[in-house]
């Protein structure tokens, strides 16, 4: 079961618990790679999807 759906469903907010949990989920990766992710091409989710689907 998936965390509650972020506020803003276009951006991950990497300092909030909740949405790390959901957006890990929903992109199946880890925590660390989330974050990897994030650094690497900004917090849109799209752009972080495109970018863990390397």
């Amino acid at each position: 079961m998936l965390p509650p759906i972020p506020a803003d469903a276009k951006r991950i907010n990497i300092k909030s618990t909740n949405e790390v949990n959901y957006w890990c989920r929903t992109f199946n990766c880890t925590e660390t790679r989330l974050r990897n992710a994030v650094l690497a091409v900004g917090s849109l989710s799209a752009d972080v999807q495109q970018y863990l689907n390397r």
